[in-house]
């Protein structure tokens, strides 16, 4: 004999799993941005270490 079904707990759970695999994605989204977003930012870091000057090379001497 077959179960009786449960349609309200099925569909409950459908959206469970889909919440979970969203929030999932999402922080997957999330992590990888941060750590583009940190690599950029070490980039530019090094291009800020270094001093420019506006002389364009020549000396004042």
């Amino acid at each position: 004999m077959p179960r009786k079904p449960n349609y309200q707990f099925e569909r409950s759970e459908r959206e469970r799993q889909k919440a979970a695999k969203k929030a999932a994605k999402a922080a997957a989204k999330k992590a990888d941005k941060s750590e583009t977003q940190s690599d950029d930012e070490s980039d530019a870091g090094l291009d800020r270490a270094e001093p420019v000057s506006d002389s364009g090379g020549e000396s004042d001497s």
